[in-house]
């Protein structure tokens, strides 16, 4: 639906959710991406709109700690669920082990996927997946980076590994 037009009545859903541990309460588009309404309703911009159709991995945010794809995920199904996006895993102005480790291992080339490529990165970690250079290769195999930052982004993550492990 074009921005600005209302959304039919019968189309509208209430969404009561966390976002990076803020009580959210909205009412939506039941068609609507939870992308869409990350960007366009709540102003976090950091997920990214890439192929809008699940292979590139650019809008990737965590549901309950579990990683998925914004894009191809309804807004209506973030309800009662916590959302974390790249904007809330800092602590302050303190980054996450991981931005810092991208930092270190120049993995963020133009940076476009980046913010997708970090969060499937601490859910490589968080879910038991950083053992070895080709397990996280294999892991991260859903997101696409465009200027070929793969070898950086490996060892970012076998570096953020340790850290993330120790707390």
């Amino acid at each position: 639906m074009p921005p600005g037009l209302a959304v039919p009545e019968p189309n509208r859903v209430v969404v009561r959710t966390k976002v990076n541990g803020r009580s959210v309460h909205l009412t939506v588009d039941a068609r609507a991406s939870l992308l869409d309404v990350l960007r366009d309703t709540l102003g976090l911009s950091g997920a990214k709109k890439g192929c809008g159709q699940g292979q590139c991995g650019a809008c990737t945010v965590h549901v309950d700690g579990q990683r998925i794809l914004s894009c191809l995920t309804f807004a209506a199904q973030a309800d009662g669920r916590e959302i974390t996006t790249i904007e809330g895993i800092g602590d302050g102005d303190a980054l996450h082990p991981m931005q810092q480790a991208f930092i270190d291992h120049d993995a963020l080339q133009c940076g476009y996927c980046t913010p997708g490529q970090i969060m499937a990165a601490i859910a490589c970690v968080n879910e038991g997946h950083a053992s070895s250079p080709e397990e996280i290769r294999e892991f991260m195999s859903g997101n696409l980076c465009r200027c070929g930052a793969y070898p950086g982004i490996v060892a970012a993550i076998g570096d953020a590994a340790a850290r993330m492990r120790r707390g």
